[in-house]
């Protein structure tokens, strides 16, 4: 299969990249700032910020192949802190890189599927887009926008032979825990005066979390898969939990389930 993977200089989009390279697909994948090349895998430089970078990378792979039968939104980043000291150009970055990166290449890769007569969309949302998580709200918010999108394309998109997948993980031990971007303001630790514990609560489950190549052997049977479910869950037992108790408790119990679990 011809694969086309967003962000993979490291954690899923490299692990991915590497399994489904080892599995026999030609793997093209999106980078900024690669340093270290995947042998095997075309590297193709592009910001999911630009439109003239995500038209271009599609472009890219449909002239040499003719076809994208998978496309893996995997591109994103993530912005902590009380909401309240967030700033407005975190909101609007923090949005523009999660939800409105995945938009644009899917702005180019839907019409070249359906003209195909089929394919399959995967794109990367996180238990965070099914439960809103204190002092990540702003990450929850791109990743629940990226959940409805889905939920509509897919719908659209059934008749024409493509397949909406939405990949959901909880925590693993990856690079996006260094490279958040947490707010720093010392107003905000003094004001919410659970913020440190919460957020040291957070960076320990993440470095202590799967690893990306158990997710990236998961993708690697969805990719296979004929007929993929809606939606996957990657997590440990424990946050799979928490996703049914949401659903199935009323909202005032899960939330102070919620907040004792993040020490508010």
């Amino acid at each position: 299969m011809i694969i086309l993977i967003t962000g993979i200089t490291s954690g899923f989009g490299k692990a991915m990249a590497e399994r489904l390279c080892a599995d026999g697909h030609k793997v093209y994948g999106t980078h900024r700032r690669a340093t270290e090349f995947i042998p095997g895998v075309t590297y193709i430089k592009a910001d999911s910020q630009k439109e003239e970078d995500c038209e271009a990378a599609v472009k890219q792979v449909l002239d040499a192949e003719g076809r994208i039968d998978v496309f893996i939104n995997n591109a994103g980043m993530g912005i902590g802190g009380p909401l309240e000291f967030s700033s407005l150009e975190d909101a609007q970055r923090q949005m523009d890189v999660n939800w409105m990166g995945m938009v644009r290449f899917l702005h180019w890769v839907v019409p070249a599927m359906r003209e195909q007569g089929g394919g399959k969309i995967i794109c990367f949302s996180s238990i965070g887009g099914l439960m809103g998580l204190p002092f990540q709200g702003l990450y929850s918010a791109s990743k629940f926008a990226i959940e409805g999108y889905c939920e509509a394309l897919r719908l659209e998109t059934k008749a024409f032979g493509i397949k909406v997948v939405v990949i959901e993980p909880g925590d693993f031990a990856t690079a996006f825990t260094a490279q958040r971007k947490s707010v720093a303001d010392p107003k905000a630790y003094e004001v919410y005066t659970t913020y440190a514990k919460s957020l040291a609560s957070i960076e320990h489950d993440e470095t202590s979390g799967l690893k990306p190549e158990y997710l990236a052997g998961k993708i690697s049977k969805i990719v296979k898969a004929r007929n993929p479910k809606y939606s996957y869950i990657i997590s440990t037992l424990e946050q799979r939990l928490s996703v049914i108790l949401k659903a199935i408790l009323p909202a005032s119990w899960f939330a102070a389930i919620l907040g004792s679990y993040y020490k508010l």
